[in-house]
């Protein structure tokens, strides 16, 4: 077995180029570090066009630049309107809103909610070996701070980055959500470990930490995945029992691409033997909202990471709502000019066809 990784992301000419104009709304595609982003199309540069022209033409009635014209409500509102432009009227946006700051909040009195669903940091007690890491589906320390470093080359807001650990860690996260963005309500989640209890971020760490901030806010800022791994058996079901009474979890993450210590492969939720005694258990502890990596491989056997598994699953547990991570996508270069992208679309068919809701 090889330890190369054919689904890496690399840095390839052309994946800096873009939105210098600082548009609210990418007008191409861009990277998480997970996968290299597609070439920007025609219609997504005539978009990014009429926006520049119209920051060019409104900013100066306002007294702004062009940069805090689009920075602000009208630049989302100029977006939208050049969005409509192109594609066909989508977005419930007048032009109006682009040339007067007042004039949406007037319309619709409510303000923008954000909820980050997948918020990641790394424990300062997590150190599994390189080995470790590569053999089971953890993921070692110097493999995360190599995405994040990574992503200082795509991201110029990085750039100020030391480059160490500590740009990882649970102060840098919570500066970066709640004092950097505008997100309302965050979810901690974890990369898995070789047991759940020496995950990236531990279910104690994540739901301490959960508890601290909504503890300092006086609100529900901050939620807490738990961590399952049916592969274990009784014991993975014991430790689910641990983490509803104890911990009191909001939601479960699994990794079905990922192997427990002792196992040489990942797992299906559609197999009865060892899924669907821990699915019998969500349904029981009363925490129905079981979300699940898929798409975006890892671990030694990427077939484990196809979502196709969710069906069965879904049909059988109808009472347990599954949330798919990275929309089960394979390769968002690997896509084709008639729009289909490799797992997703065959699986959003699959699900339209089961008549599926609780996905």
């Amino acid at each position: 077995m090889t330890d190369r990784n054919r689904y890496g992301f690399r840095v390839r000419p052309g994946m800096r180029q873009g939105l210098s104009s600082a548009v609210p709304i990418p007008t191409r595609l861009v990277s998480n570090e997970e996968f290299p982003p597609i070439p920007q199309t025609p219609a997504q540069r005539q978009v990014e066009d009429r926006i520049v022209a119209a920051a060019d033409r409104l900013a100066p009635r306002l007294g702004l630049s062009r940069r805090q014209f689009l920075s602000r409500g009208t630049g989302m509102a100029a977006s939208l309107l050049a969005m409509n432009s192109v594609f066909g009227r989508f977005f419930d946006v007048l032009p109006v809103e682009a040339a007067d700051p007042a004039a949406f909040q007037e319309r619709s009195g409510a303000s923008v909610f954000i909820f980050d669903v997948q918020l990641h940091y790394v424990s300062a007690g997590y150190d599994p070996s390189n080995a470790e890491g590569s053999r089971r589906g953890a993921v070692s320390k110097g493999a995360l701070l190599g995405l994040r470093r990574g992503s200082r080359r795509l991201n110029p807001k990085l750039e100020s980055d030391r480059g160490t650990m500590a740009d990882l860690s649970w102060e840098n996260m919570i500066k970066e959500v709640f004092f950097d963005s505008e997100t309302a309500i965050g979810l901690i989640s974890t990369p898995p470990g070789p047991y759940p209890q020496e995950a990236v971020v531990p279910p104690k760490e994540m739901t301490h930490f959960r508890d601290e901030i909504n503890r300092i806010t006086q609100s529900r800022r901050m939620l807490a995945h738990g961590l399952v791994s049916p592969q274990l058996g009784q014991a993975d079901l014991d430790f689910m029992d641990q983490q509803v009474a104890t911990l009191k979890v909001d939601a479960w993450k699994a990794y079905t691409g990922a192997a427990a210590k002792g196992f040489e492969h990942g797992w299906f939720l559609d197999d009865e033997k060892i899924a669907y005694p821990m699915l019998e258990k969500v349904r029981k502890s009363g925490v129905r909202r079981f979300c699940v990596h898929k798409g975006l491989p890892l671990g030694p056997v990427a077939d484990y990471n196809h979502p196709r598994d969710l069906i069965k699953a879904a049909k059988d547990f109808p009472d347990i709502d599954f949330l798919v991570y990275h929309s089960g996508l394979l390769n968002v270069s690997a896509g084709t000019p008639t729009g289909e992208v490799p797992w997703t679309s065959e699986f959003s068919r699959m699900v339209k066809q089961a008549g599926l809701r609780n996905i």
